[in-house]
């Protein structure tokens, strides 16, 4: 079969059939045109056209080699491919899914060739963190999305945006995802990717030196695009909360983008003035919480791909399970056993992870007391009034809560739940289990509360 455009396009359907679940390698793919064929007919050498050097770098990094299998399975005979940057992008194929649009890469206008513009980003965006490297799970899909829509429509939707979780989950990821995104789609924006941190020493260096014009040019008008991370150090001087304040309001009055990330809400960050707290709050707040299991092994298959790793799906279970407290730390685990085997020389087996990861908690470290305090804490009552005789509805259903999910997640004994809720009879857990199954069939917004402490208990626990 001659290599063509038309046999290109066959080999794209055939990949995209090939992954039929995969819609991210759709999203790839389908940019991807035939230019030219070069070489001569004993080794032709057909040359692949990409959008940008973005796109060239995933399809490098992560399809050349289907790419490569699906055609010499085709044509059986010697052949070679090239990728170049052509500078523009088919049409968007208008069937694609909305999650295959969620991944798709940044919309370059027909016929111009992609420019990156000097100089126009300040602070280093990791080139590596983008969408398309970004593994989505329940716990990230509606900070993903946030951001996503974000970059595409800079100061047009979200402002501010506020991406908050604890550390390690992604936050700096998605941060950079969007200044990749805008610097890709927008170029003549200018980026300007900071740490809260580094506002606050360059603000204080610039009241030390009376250079107070200076630093704010540097910040409102000489950028349109604001990526600042650890927004929880803002909160360390009045001087730098001042001007924190006016140049983010002068972004808003311009309508240029504003993207923060923190490792807690902005009502939980310590000394915060109320008008910058107004500030953050006033745009959308988009949460990221530990993912559960299956997310952590979807996240551990790619990690390992990139690392170039050879583990197989026990082995991934097993690092997924005790990996609890962060992405970081599932990286690191996956390092730590990928190093030990190649220094000992050893195949990487489920034996050799536990060995070499034999220090990590394996079991949950959740109590019953925990459980007790997330139910009080989200009901607004005492831990004293659950343990307590009363008979009142708002106390009453809250304890039977707490029994419940004691012992679906904890598989304690009647007899200990019981003594838990102050010396309880076993009876009572009966009671109460069944109380909570039967409403949760009945009543939608017990069944939400309980769908929430649910998630919260698998954040603690990580499975």
């Amino acid at each position: 079969m001659e290599l063509s455009a038309e046999f290109w396009n066959q080999v794209k359907q055939q990949i995209k059939n090939r992954n039929a679940e995969n819609k991210l390698i759709e999203t790839w793919i389908d940019p991807i045109i035939f230019v030219r064929l070069e070489g001569d007919a004993a080794r032709p050498k057909m040359v692949l056209g990409v959008p940008t050097s973005l796109h060239m770098y995933f399809v490098t990094e992560n399809l050349m080699d289907s790419i490569y299998a699906e055609v010499s399975e085709t044509i059986r005979k010697p052949f070679e491919l090239d990728l170049v940057i052509t500078g523009h992008q088919q049409q968007t194929n208008q069937e694609a899914s909305s999650l295959s649009e969620a991944f798709s890469t940044p919309e370059v206008r027909q016929n111009q060739p992609f420019q990156v513009a000097p100089h126009r980003t300040s602070g280093s965006i990791n080139p590596e963190y983008t969408f398309s490297t970004f593994v989505v799970g329940r716990n990230t899909e509606f900070a993903h999305a946030a951001c996503y829509n974000v970059a595409r429509n800079p100061g047009q939707v979200y402002n501010p945006l506020f991406i908050c979780g604890p550390v390690g989950m992604g936050k700096t990821h998605l941060l950079n995802a969007v200044g990749n995104q805008i610097r890709e789609a927008y170029p003549s924006q200018r980026i300007l990717y900071i740490s809260a941190e580094t506002f606050l020493n360059e603000c204080v260096s610039a009241i030390r030196r009376h250079e107070m014009e200076k630093f704010r040019q540097k910040y409102r008008e000489n950028s349109d695009i604001l990526l600042v991370d650890d927004v929880q150090y803002i909160g360390r001087g009045e001087a730098t909360q001042e001007e924190f304040f006016h140049t983010i309001n002068t972004f808003f009055e311009r309508k240029k983008q504003v993207v923060l990330a923190s490792d807690r809400m902005p009502k939980d960050i310590l000394s915060l003035e109320d008008r910058n707290r107004s500030r953050l709050e006033w745009g959308l707040i988009a949460d990221i919480s530990m993912p559960d299991l299956e997310t952590r092994v979807a996240i551990l298959r790619y990690k390992a791909e990139k690392l170039n790793i050879r583990i197989n799906e026990e082995v991934v279970t097993h690092i997924a399970r005790i990996s609890k407290r962060s992405i970081r730390e599932l990286e690191g685990n996956l390092k730590k056993v990928k190093i030990y085997s190649e220094l000992q020389g050893l195949t990487i087996d489920v034996s050799l992870a536990k060995k070499v990861l034999s220090s990590h908690e394996t079991e949950t470290t959740l109590s019953m007391e925990d459980i007790q305090k997330m139910v009080a804490d989200h009901f607004k009552v005492r831990i004293n009034d659950l343990k307590s005789s009363s008979r009142a509805k708002p106390i009453v259903i809250p304890r039977q809560i707490s029994m419940y999910l004691i012992k679906k997640h904890l598989d304690k004994s009647l007899v200990d739940i019981g003594r838990a809720f102050g010396g309880k009879d076993h009876t009572t857990v009966i009671n109460a289990l069944e109380r909570v199954e039967y409403l949760q069939t009945k009543n939608v917004e017990i069944k939400n509360d309980i769908e929430v402490l649910t998630s919260r208990i698998h954040n603690v626990t990580g499975l």
